[in-house]
């Protein structure tokens, strides 16, 4: 996909930044930190210390606002190829949770297909039943200066993929993995992340990495 002329501006244009389902404002404070017109989007309360950057309301009422750039990270429960054992019930598509992953897709589709010349939307792998798009990029948090393994799409348009900044030698799984395995002596983990609200949070290297390489700092 081409790029927009603005990674050829050196840095010097102010980004109107819309980061939609956040309440950690982990990218929005990275992206204010180089001085861009940045405000988280949620319905819940921010967590992140500046609630005068937060808009605290259903982001669909803001995606058309004059953005320059949205980065979005819409809830993956239904969509997560993690997720598949609960999408099949005794060998048949569970229907209830599957009318459900439908609709997660329509609300992760509203910002990949949203006015704003520039997007990121995130998300972990999809499962192949819902026939997502392919992503720009897959990112680890190992690439980015923290120690451990979590895969994570990228999908994107009019924007580079994300080039690693610090690559870890050693790392360990962030998030509990086929933990059920664990009487049936197969391979498993308990992770680290052990809440919804933990395992969604943004890692700030990959929130700094978002800000310097798709904002850089204004001039």
């Amino acid at each position: 996909m081409e790029q927009l002329d603005i990674f050829d501006l050196e840095n010097k244009k102010r980004l109107r930044v819309l980061v939609a389902c956040e309440e950690s404002q982990a990218v929005c404070i990275a992206f204010r930190e180089l001085g861009h017109d940045a405000y988280s989007c949620d319905i819940q309360d921010c967590s992140g210390g500046h609630p005068e950057w937060h808009i605290k309301d259903d982001v669909l009422n803001h995606l058309d606002e004059g953005w320059d750039l949205v980065i979005a990270h819409p809830p993956c429960t239904y969509l997560s190829k993690a997720g598949s054992r609960w999408l099949y019930k005794n060998g048949s598509l569970n229907q209830e949770r599957y009318k459900k992953g439908l609709d997660a897709k329509e609300f992760f589709m509203r910002f990949l297909e949203c006015s704003a010349p520039m997007i990121c939307v995130e998300n972990p792998m999809p499962n192949l039943i819902y026939n997502f798009p392919k992503p720009g990029c897959i990112i680890q948090p190992y690439e980015f200066g923290h120690p451990y393994t979590k895969k994570t799409y990228l999908w994107l348009k009019n924007l580079p993929p994300l080039i690693p900044t610090e690559l870890l030698a050693f790392y360990k799984p962030f998030m509990p993995s086929n933990t059920g395995g664990k009487k049936k002596g197969q391979k498993y983990s308990h992770g680290v992340a052990h809440t919804t609200k933990g395992a969604s949070k943004t890692f700030p290297g990959i929130a700094k990495a978002m800000a310097e390489q798709w904002g850089g700092r204004v001039i």
